[in-house]
C-alpha cells in the first residue's frame, strides 16, 4: 500500500471486495476483512490469480488470523429489483456493517463507494494493491464458488460447477434447452432474451 495515501493511522482498516457482478445466476457476494498487522498472512493476491487449492487454503487462514471478517450478499430478487451495481454496493455495506470490531477506515476495490458514513476511499485494482482487499476477494470468491458447485446438484445440466453462472456458450445453450431456474437473474439481458423467446415460441 506504499502508493496509496490513507488519512488514517490506525490498524482497523477494512478491505472490501465483491464477486459475482457478471454471472447470469446466483447472488452477488461481498466480503470485508480487517487484517492483523501483528499476524500477517503470506500469499495474499487477487483471488482470480490464485489456484482453487491456494484460495481454499487462504480462505481458512484469513478466517483464523484476521482481526475481523464478514461475508454478505444480495440475492437474485434484489439484483433484479435494484440492478447489479446497486445490489453490489448494498452487499458491501452489509459486509462492513457486520464487522466486529468495527472498521475505522474502509478501502473498497474499484472506482466507486457505497453510500455510507464510513471514512473510506476506492482503490482501482485494489485486490492487487491492498492485502485486506485481496483477502476480501478470496473470502467472497470461495464462498460464491462453493455455493455454485452446490447449486450444480440442485439444477443439473447447466454446468454451474464449471462456469459458476457466467454466460458461457454451454450455459446459454442449457438455459435455452432447460429453461430458467429460480437462481437466474431475470433482469440480465441474455436471460431476458431467452425468456422473451420462450414466451413467443413456447416448447
Amino acid at each position: 500500500m506504499d502508493d496509496i495515501v490513507i488519512p488514517y493511522g490506525g490498524h482497523l482498516i477494512a478491505g472490501v471486495d465483491e464477486v459475482g457482478r457478471g454471472p447470469l445466476a446466483g447472488d452477488v457476494v461481498t466480503a470485508a476483512v480487517i487484517l492483523d498487522p501483528e499476524n500477517p498472512i503470506e500469499g495474499l493476491a487477487d483471488s482470480k490469480r490464485l489456484t482453487e487449492k491456494k484460495r481454499d487454503h487462504l480462505f481458512d487462514v484469513i478466517k483464523e488470523k484476521a482481526l475481523a471478517f464478514a461475508i454478505a450478499r444480495c440475492g437474485v430478487d434484489e439484483i433484479d429489483e435494484l440492478n447489479i451495481l446497486h445490489a453490489s454496493m448494498l452487499a458491501m455495506h452489509r459486509a462492513v456493517d457486520l464487522l466486529s470490531p468495527a472498521a475505522e477506515y474502509v478501502l473498497v476495490d474499484g472506482n466507486r463507494l457505497p453510500r455510507w458514513d464510513y471514512p473510506s476511499q476506492p482503490v482501482v485494482k485494489g485486490d492487487d494493491r491492498v492485502p485486506a482487499i485481496a483477502a476480501a476477494s478470496i473470502l467472497a470468491k470461495v464462498t460464491r464458488d462453493r455455493e455454485m458447485i452446490a447449486f450444480d446438484e440442485v439444477y443439473p445440466g447447466y454446468g454451474l460447477a464449471k462456469h459458476k453462472g457466467y454466460p458461457t456458450k454451454q450455459h446459454m445453450q442449457a438455459i435455452k434447452e432447460l429453461g430458467i431456474t429460480p437462481i437466474h437473474r431475470r433482469s440480465f439481458g441474455p436471460v431476458k432474451v431467452i425468456i422473451a423467446q420462450t414466451e413467443l415460441f413456447p416448447h
